[in-house]
């Protein structure tokens, strides 16, 4: 089997769909891994894999199927539970070890996993490790917080009479932003290491984005309430630690962004 294909794991999720949805499909086979079946009518374009990351078994196809002919593999699947995102990076890695020759690995992560000491951001920053210790052609790709998560939590909020939400900055970042990268990075060389950090196009309060948020939901009247919480995790957003400085990479505005949904109010998010 030629080594000519672009697999992405979790190509059913939030991000997975945009990258799916950027990489060249003439000439350029694309392959998704999910650990679901190929659905019904939508996904002709590309070739399917079955598989669950977590454990390495699969449907008909397991981990070292899924990755078999891959020239890079780009890793947008997520694990919230304990544990689960270093033990899908360990199964990417043992698959790709496993091929004739090895892909280019290109993982997504988050600004601010060395320094902002968030579970999650632990699990992900474990994943890094992984990766940089597997001996294989590698590249990490931290991004900032995506404008689907935000609009996440302020749908919760919003459940409120006043709609409480963390008195912090952000710099959303659209998911098809971040796909463009994504797709770069993969028919490129390895950087073998970490690519520059890359966020959304604004610095912006999450008051402002609150109030965005709830105007394009036709709840403009309804009050915000900025709340401060205390703790290093907190801590380390309030000095920054989650935001990219210099020239933005993003260009997709969250009013965009929320303009171009449609169902803005859900408060459900998978990455």
């Amino acid at each position: 089997m030629d080594q000519d294909r672009i697999v992405v794991t979790g190509g059913t999720g939030v991000l997975g769909r945009a990258v799916v949805g950027r990489l060249p499909t003439e000439g350029q086979p694309v392959r998704v891994v999910s650990r679901r079946p190929r659905p019904g009518s939508g996904a002709e374009a590309y070739e399917w894999a079955t598989a669950d990351l977590r454990s390495g078994a699969g449907a008909g196809a397991g981990a070292a199927e899924a990755v078999r002919g891959a020239r890079a593999v780009i890793h947008c699947a997520s694990g919230f539970r304990r544990g689960e995102e270093e033990a899908m990076a360990r199964t990417v890695v043992a698959a790709a070890r496993g091929a004739a020759a090895p892909p280019h690995l290109v993982y997504v992560s988050i600004v601010g996993v060395d320094r902002i000491p968030f579970g999650y951001y632990k699990a992900k920053l474990a994943a890094e490790q992984v990766f940089a210790a597997s001996g294989l052609p590698f590249t990490v790709q931290r991004a900032t917080q995506f404008h689907d998560l935000l609009r996440a939590l302020f749908a919760f909020s919003a459940k409120a009479p006043a709609a409480p939400v963390p008195a912090l900055r952000f710099q959303p970042i659209d998911v098809r932003d971040v796909a463009v990268r994504l797709a770069e990075l993969a028919l490129a060389e390895p950087v073998d290491g970490r690519a520059p950090d890359i966020g959304g196009p604004e610095v912006r309060d999450a008051r402002e984005l609150a109030r965005v948020y709830l105007a394009a939901t036709g709840r403009g009247r309804r009050p915000v309430l900025p709340v401060g919480v205390p703790g290093r995790v907190f801590g380390a957003f309030r000095a920054g630690e989650n935001l990219v400085p210099g020239e933005p990479y993003g260009r997709i505005r969250f009013e965009e962004y929320l303009a171009g949904l449609d169902a803005p109010r859900s408060a459900s998010y998978r990455g």
